[in-house]
């Protein structure tokens, strides 16, 4: 894989582009000089998180005939106080599906992809991060 980064300003907003062409925006807190131009790198770590089991949950659930109307994630993540580097500590994730989903289905394969597939999820609590998760359909 590779990834390019350029800088943008005078600041911290950079481009990152992927080896496909895909472009994300990166830019420090307005507190340490940025310009809120973009998603900070530990706030996209946790997207990462997010896309990568919504990704595994997706293929699970089409593999199984169930259908996927519509799918919502909430993360919700704090990280450690008065260290550096200041790592995630919690990351707390809400799964939310609607459609013609059976309950277990939907969370065997969140299951399957937060202990087993999702890479970024592992790597997290290798870094020590306390993952839990939670999966509602159609409430």
């Amino acid at each position: 894989m590779r990834i390019e980064l350029k800088r943008l300003d005078d600041a911290f907003n950079f481009e990152a582009v992927s080896e496909t062409g895909n472009i994300a925006l990166m830019d420090a807190g307005e507190n340490i000089g940025g310009q809120n131009k973009g998603v900070r790198p530990m706030q996209m770590l946790i997207m990462g998180v997010g896309g990568c089991s919504a990704i595994d949950i997706v293929m699970i659930l089409k593999k199984q005939k169930q259908v996927i109307e519509s799918f919502d994630i909430t993360i919700d993540a704090e990280r450690e106080q008065a260290k550096e580097p200041a790592l995630w500590e919690t990351i707390q994730i809400h799964f939310k599906l609607k459609g013609q989903i059976e309950i277990e289905k939907a969370e065997r394969a969140v299951k399957l992809s937060m202990e087993k597939y999702c890479s970024v999820s592992k790597t997290l609590e290798l870094a020590g991060a306390k993952i839990t998760y939670k999966v509602s359909v159609n409430e």
